[in-house]
């Protein structure tokens, strides 16, 4: 007699802070999380750990990551209407660990965090257009939200403002990536689309 298959369980260490955003006003976040991922959520609030695992027998584990990653977006600050879109099949969360760049010296930390959010968000604000991301400034840590090519490029962005280079020269480098991805993508649509004739 076979074993029964083991279920796929993600383990996510949320702040007691952020445990009301991930169930949401009458429980309608985690609810939603679960809805489009296939996924059961188990929030145990005393140890501030969320628990996702499939519902039922065959969700992909692909999708428990997906869940998994959605409140970790959420636990890290991100509003839960712009973590859903991890649950899109090519979008990915990157995090910057500011201390690893800075230290842990809350002026260094300060002061690299105003260099990304820029005056009244600004900086940010362009980032995130720019780049189609969603970005979010934590305590200690950069979150972003994107495909991989344009989240790692904001990335990159975001080490060169903590690196003390000018928003202008990290705007320039932000143009040639996107430029370049742009005409990846293009060709790309282009081959697919003579394949089809």
């Amino acid at each position: 007699m076979s074993a029964a298959p083991v279920k796929p369980r993600i383990y996510v260490k949320v702040p007691p802070d952020r445990l009301g955003a991930v169930i949401g006003e009458g429980g309608r976040v985690k609810r939603m999380i679960m809805d489009a991922t296939g996924t059961r959520i188990t929030v145990d609030s005393e140890n501030g750990v969320v628990i996702v695992e499939p519902e039922v027998e065959g969700i992909p584990p692909i999708n428990v990551m997906r869940a998994a990653e959605i409140v970790k977006a959420i636990a890290l600050g991100f509003p839960p209407e712009k973590a859903m879109r991890l649950a899109e099949e090519d979008q990915i969360l990157v995090v910057v660990d500011l201390k690893q760049v800075v230290g842990d010296s809350p002026n260094h930390l300060k002061r690299v965090k105003a260099r990304i959010i820029g005056e009244k968000g600004r900086a940010r604000k362009t980032l995130e257009q720019m780049t189609d991301t969603y970005i979010n400034v934590g305590d200690t840590v950069v979150a972003i939200i994107g495909d991989y090519e344009r989240a790692m490029v904001a990335k990159r962005a975001i080490e060169m403002l903590v690196e003390g280079r000018m928003h202008s020269t990290v705007y320039r480098y932000l143009e040639r990536e996107l430029r370049e991805i742009k005409r990846r993508e293009q060709l790309k649509m282009w081959a697919r689309d003579e394949f089809r004739y």
